[in-house]
């Protein structure tokens, strides 16, 4: 007997409301930005101190609050070593770090593993020891290098490390950070690496004042940089080429306390949305807005989010 046309509305309203639409199914909305599925996940996502981390650690929260999580940042702590000691003592729930770091400084290991696929898993697994998960990785790969203006490379022939070693001490000045200046993955390993010079000035300074150094040539030649900085193609920076790979990878992804994941597992689906969007070229124009054209990283990462759908 055909139903009276009432009777299937209240039918279609019913049905509708329990997610089920007459004829169909109805998608759920718990995957998508909008939605409470983190409600009750609170805490702060911590960054080391220079704009890529910024961004990342905005990036993080405000997708997490976009599924009901009420999380902050922090962007204040200096130095990576902190930012991890805050983060294994619980000030922060999670940050974004990158495998080689992970493998050398945090595990002590002096071998870096060349794999990218490897060097994840091996990083991932030593750190669950600790209680700390990583999620699926990001494309990026933050790694070190050294660059040169463009001209002062054509002048001097070089387009490698091992080049760079070849010329007279004279012309092997560099500026570093105070960090890498000490790092097993750094300035020690990479002078006996490449046999660099006894002799070779080295300047320590800040990361935004060697990109500036650099581009002038007063306090350097080689500027330690990072790959995904937007900075080296807005300055006509040049990339020594890394040809004895004496860089390990250092793949960014999201760390966060083991505990935490384990009462909010939804925090992983929402991320592995976002983390494959984060190539090194993504990264290299988000920085570029931070630390070329002045823009806020809680801004840049909002307009991201946003331009992507995420949010």
């Amino acid at each position: 007997m055909k139903k009276p046309a009432m009777t299937l509305l209240a039918t279609c309203v019913a049905v509708a409301l329990s997610l089920t639409a007459c004829g169909g199914s109805a998608s759920s909305t718990s995957s998508g930005a909008g939605s409470n599925e983190l409600e009750g996940l609170t805490g702060v996502f911590g960054a080391k101190d220079f704009s890529e981390q910024f961004i990342l650690s905005h990036i993080t929260s405000q997708v997490l609050n976009a599924h009901g999580a009420d999380t902050t940042t922090n962007t204040s702590v200096v130095g990576s070593a902190n930012v991890r000691t805050a983060f294994e003592t619980g000030q922060f729930a999670g940050y974004w770090e990158y495998t080689g770091t992970s493998w050398i400084t945090y595990n002590k290991q002096t071998t870096p593993i060349k794999d990218k696929t490897e060097m994840f898993k091996a990083v991932k697994d030593a750190d669950a020891k600790k209680g700390i998960a990583w999620l699926d990785p990001a494309p990026l790969n933050n790694t070190y290098a050294f660059a040169i203006r463009e001209d002062k490379a054509k002048e001097l022939g070089i387009k490698s490390l091992s080049d760079v070693a070849k010329l007279p001490a004279s012309e092997q000045t560099f500026c570093v950070e105070s960090e890498f200046s000490t790092r097993d993955d750094g300035w020690p390993g990479l002078r006996k690496e490449y046999g660099l010079s006894p002799d070779a000035k080295v300047s320590m300074l800040d990361t935004g004042v060697i990109y500036t150094a650099t581009q002038k040539g007063q306090d350097c030649n080689f500027g330690e940089v990072f790959e995904t900085d937007g900075r080296i193609p807005a300055l006509k920076l040049q990339v020594m080429e890394d040809d004895k790979n004496f860089f390990p990878i250092y793949q960014g992804a999201l760390t966060i306390k083991a505990d935490i994941l384990a009462k909010y597992p939804a925090i992983a689906d929402i991320m592995a949305q976002v983390s494959p969007k984060l190539t090194t070229e993504v990264m290299q124009q988000l920085n570029a807005k931070a630390d070329v054209d002045g823009d806020d990283p809680e801004d840049i990462a909002k307009e991201w989010l946003e331009s992507e759908g995420l949010i």
